[in-house]
């Protein structure tokens, strides 16, 4: 993951519901399916497996959050675990071809999950974050990100 991905999330992360926040978890566990890939077809097998093992752990993340007392966490369960067997395999075996499995099934849940997020009223989780306003605005041959604090320092811990 670069650095530009790692800021995206975490705004989103700052700024997301609690089902925004699983959506940040698949698109991770994609991103890093992706860049394996890359790196495994680069011949970076080091990377290859940094890559698996970082998907793995948020995939482990989704497991251990599910509620279980409702049917539908077991089946989910059983789609991560059936998952993260794909991950370890193509790790010792040091090949993509299961990761493509992985991809379609993380890429489906990612597309349930969207629905929901959208149905979810319930605000961000972070409530005392940063609020971000980004503009971007031309400059001569570049482009510049600005971003406008409306808390200017309430941000922390409220006694």
């Amino acid at each position: 993951m670069n650095k530009e991905s790692l800021q995206i999330y975490t705004a989103r992360v700052t700024q997301g519901s609690r089902s925004d926040l699983v959506l940040v978890m698949y698109d991770v566990i994609l991103e890093d399916l992706e860049t394996a890939e890359k790196a495994y077809n680069d011949g970076d097998i080091d990377t290859f497996e940094h890559d698996l093992k970082h998907a793995q752990k948020f995939l482990n993340e989704l497991m251990g959050t599910l509620d279980y007392k409702y049917v539908m966490a077991l089946d989910l369960v059983q789609l991560y675990i059936y998952a993260n067997k794909k991950i370890i395999t193509a790790i010792i075996k040091r090949e993509i071809e299961t990761l493509s499995t992985v991809k379609k099934v993380m890429s489906s849940l990612r597309v349930g999950f969207e629905g929901v997020a959208k149905e979810d009223t319930s605000g961000p989780i972070m409530q005392n974050s940063q609020k971000i306003y980004a503009g971007l605005t031309y400059g001569k041959g570049t482009l510049n990100e600005s971003f406008f604090d409306i808390q200017e320092g309430s941000r922390g811990f409220k006694a």
